[in-house]
């Protein structure tokens, strides 16, 4: 059954938009109808492109996230473990999905496969949705008849990156917050507490001690050159950006992330967690591993890193191995090439890449911990250091009155 998007009233009267699920344009209708709900406007899914602009925007509204792709995979996967063929399993996944894309996406597909075309090929017409990685596994899994096995698989993937991006996200968070909401605090003491106390030094009829006047000249230069210095943080902003959007200025930031204090370790350890992991449930879904080193280079983000993966995958096509490439790149940690190489010399290197990723992830969460205990008093202290400042530099002039007398 297709699915048809609408505009109507509901029986509070508010204005509502949505899908359903029904074999006709009347039948969606008498659905709506049964549920209370006046249709003012109801076009097929298949059609929306071709419509109105609001039509489009019913279509292209939203979009689907890593939970929801998460949920649909584990479902996919219990409905098929079940019995329940995969047109069936994909007609109660439409049913019960509430992201409006997905469930038209969902609905596309289940057509696709009823027309006798395989759920890999199907889900392949929604790049947008489905990334590289998840056609190719799902490709393995119907042709080794383990499908099912294969969602599970993909399910634990999707969730072990979103706990990955999560913790990575948390630890960043922190002092992006207080970077910003000290460089607030700051441009607020400047350009209105400083001035106002500049009047009063104005009338004191001795020198100002140098901190004092370093402030001052401070509140002068954001409140009389403002411009020049928005023009000049927009110069440099720019010229980075067209910099690093070319591949030796890309390569050299990306080699500055991984080496940077504090924070490199740490993005070394997501990159190296992220490749284990995802080689290690492509290979054990059954993907090639030529075909899954060409999609490991896809998830990876870091340029430095994707050129190592290059280079892998050339000497595997040559018959060399992994780990050799691996070690003599530098990027990667004796401790990894050495657990990959004992892996392949014993036929056991899905289940060693399993143990590399648990190891990283484990290290990733130690890493953030300890970042976030060494940041927090850090911060702490560079926003009382700055606060210091500006008090000492106002009273400063005050004290040296007071011993003037």
């Amino acid at each position: 059954m297709p699915v048809f998007a609408y505009r109507g009233v509901n029986a509070q009267g508010k204005n509502i938009k949505g899908v359903v699920d029904a074999s006709s344009i009347s039948d969606a209708r008498s659905r709506l109808k049964s549920d209370k709900i006046f249709v003012t406007q109801i076009t097929e899914s298949s059609k929306l492109a071709a419509a109105t602009g609001a039509d489009r925007s019913i279509t292209r509204k939203g979009k689907v996230g890593s939970q929801d792709l998460a949920l649909m995979t584990q479902q996919l996967s219990t409905l098929l473990s079940s019995g329940i063929p995969l047109v069936d399993s994909l007609s109660a996944l439409i049913d019960q999905t509430e992201n409006v894309r997905l469930k038209e996406t969902l609905s596309d597909i289940r057509g696709r496969v009823n027309e006798g075309s395989s759920l890999a090929d199907a889900l392949g017409r929604h790049p947008k949705v489905f990334n590289n990685l998840y056609i190719n596994m799902i490709r393995a899994g119907e042709a080794s008849g383990t499908l099912d096995l294969v969602l599970d698989k993909l399910t634990f993937f999707t969730e072990n990156q979103n706990k990955l991006r999560g913790k990575v996200t948390s630890a960043m968070a922190y002092p992006i917050f207080m970077l910003f909401a000290g460089m607030l605090a700051m441009g607020v003491i400047f350009t209105v507490v400083i001035p106002k106390l500049t009047a009063m030094y104005e009338d004191m009829d001795q020198a100002l001690p140098w901190p004092t006047q370093l402030m001052i000249g401070l509140s002068d230069g954001l409140r009389n050159y403002w411009y020049l210095i928005l023009a000049l943080v927009l110069i440099v902003f720019f010229t980075f950006r067209s910099f690093v959007r070319t591949d030796a200025g890309r390569w050299k930031l990306h080699q500055f992330i991984l080496t940077m204090p504090l924070f490199g370790p740490l993005f070394r350890m997501v990159a190296i967690a992220r490749f284990s992991n995802t080689l290690a449930t492509l290979l054990s879904s059954g993907v090639p591993i030529l075909n899954a080193m060409d999609i490991v280079k896809k998830v990876l983000t870091n340029v430095v890193l994707k050129d190592v993966v290059d280079k892998v995958r050339t000497n595997l096509s040559e018959g060399d191995s992994i780990a050799e490439p691996l070690r003599r790149s530098g990027q990667f940690p004796p401790l990894v090439t050495h657990m990959i190489s004992v892996g392949e010399k014993s036929g056991e290197l899905e289940a060693m890449l399993y143990k590399v990723s648990q190891t990283y992830d484990n290290q990733v969460e130690n890493k953030i911990s300890t970042l976030t205990s060494l940041l927090e008093p850090m911060m702490i202290l560079l926003m009382t250091g700055a606060v210091g400042f500006v008090v000492f530099s106002v009273m400063l002039p005050l004290i040296n009155m007071n011993n003037a007398f």
